[in-house]
């Protein structure tokens, strides 16, 4: 590639830098921890899904240094090879000679890159590096540089973020003051319907962007990465995911839909998806590993404004976006998460650390009918029984108490405030 123009592309990529902080910039919940690590040797790797403010991130962490940026998911620089990339060092010690920080964007898009950041660790370089799959950071680092990288996983705005973003600040004295909670309430309803993306607060036409957005991961994460021959069928099995979240289900029963003769092909499918930051597929918890493999699984989608905006509905299921919610908060604390199923009652969430269950969680809208409060309390109750776990929650929109049955204290909680105290 000829150096003028990767001098350019690099002025400009710089000149981007300014703009971003001209916008407003919420400060991430992980940020602290990055920055705990920011002096040490070990490479950065910031992962997630796509537009979820890797970026952003890194450029915040790196602001009051001097350092490199190189965004590789530039389409101009499309087809670059790993041979290239010793240019793009040497021109950018030429815009700043001094450089000792360097910023990686999508750099798992040029084929043997981990090799040259390996070469630049050795030499001395502090690496910030983002991108938007998983396996190909992961593998190639784990190959190449174990034990001399830190993976941090961003994910979408939590709700605390998003009640930051609105300038809303929230204690636990607001917690007493109704205005206050109808507020927080209200906001709950917003994040619920649009989401946590970043860009998504700051357009009108929200949902046709996450739309859009969408069809690039679909397309650049998986389909050109991959390449993805039957691309239709790819498409489908996304939609078809995400339409059922929070549900059960399994690797043949998507096959007989998709009438796919490999179930190989399925499981592929739904681990790109995966890797993309796309669904997670959530495993049922067993003592036995085989009967884990051998159940169905559940699915949940990174984020509710994409399901809102790719699902046609006439009503907006809250009871199961409750439930997303709540695996994405866990899942963003880092949580070892499973679901409980047994023959005659189920477990949202069981939280595992090293060889304890912690805690159950139940996710329900409402427990005002005395029967789903009666089907609620039961599971959580036998589940302890035979897990040996007294930390039981049930978490519902609006309904706040607890409960003390044979022994076993049961917190219940609304979902806004267990999203703010957790």
């Amino acid at each position: 590639m000829e150096s003028f123009l990767i001098k350019q592309i690099l002025l400009e990529q710089k000149e981007e830098i300014k703009e971003i902080f001209k916008e407003k910039i919420i400060a991430r919940e992980i940020e602290p921890k990055i920055k705990e690590l920011l002096e040490t040797s070990l490479i950065k790797v910031i992962m997630g899904v796509r537009r979820c403010g890797k970026s952003t991130l890194a450029h915040q962490l790196l602001k009051d240094k001097i350092y490199g940026y190189v965004n590789f998911d530039d389409e101009r620089l499309i087809g670059i090879k790993s041979k290239d990339l010793n240019d793009f060092l040497e021109i950018l010690k030429e815009i700043e000679p001094d450089v000792k920080y360097l910023l990686l964007d999508e750099v798992q898009n040029v084929e043997g890159w981990e090799l040259f950041v390996n070469r630049l660790k050795r030499k001395g370089y502090n690496l910030v590096i983002s991108g938007s799959n998983s396996k190909l950071l992961s593998k190639e680092l784990a190959t190449h540089l174990t034990g001399r990288h830190f993976n941090i996983e961003l994910y979408p705005f939590s709700f605390r973020e998003f009640l930051d973003y609105k300038g809303i600040i929230v204690n636990e004295e607001n917690f007493y003051i109704t205005e206050k909670r109808a507020e927080i309430k209200r906001v709950l309803q917003e994040y619920l319907k649009k989401g946590g993306m970043p860009e998504v607060l700051k357009i009108e036409a929200n949902q046709r962007y996450l739309r859009e957005l969408f069809d690039r991961i679909i397309t650049k994460d998986i389909i050109l990465r991959y390449n993805i021959k039957y691309v239709r069928d790819l498409k489908e099995i996304a939609l078809y995911a995400i339409s059922n979240f929070a549900l059960k289900f399994t690797y043949h029963k998507v096959r007989n839909i998709f009438e796919i003769k490999s179930i190989h092909t399925i499981k592929n499918y739904l681990q790109f998806l995966e890797e993309a930051y796309l669904v997670f597929q959530l495993n049922p918890f067993s003592f036995k590993l085989k009967e884990q493999i051998n159940q169905p699984r559940k699915i949940y989608c990174i984020d509710p404004g994409l399901i809102n905006s790719l699902i046609p509905k006439t009503t907006v299921d809250y009871g199961k976006l409750m439930e997303n919610l709540v695996f994405l908060e866990l899942k963003n604390q880092g949580k070892e998460i499973y679901f409980y199923s047994q023959a005659n009652y189920e477990i949202d969430f069981l939280i595992r650390e090293g060889l304890e269950i912690k805690q159950l969680i139940q996710s329900c809208f409402s427990i005002a009918d005395e029967n789903t409060k009666k089907r609620e309390i039961k599971a959580l109750l036998k589940a302890s029984k035979g897990l040996k776990c007294n930390d039981l929650i049930i978490i519902t929109w609006d309904e706040e108490g607890e409960e003390e049955i044979d022994s076993k204290r049961i917190n219940i909680i609304p979902l806004w405030k267990w999203l703010i105290l957790n």
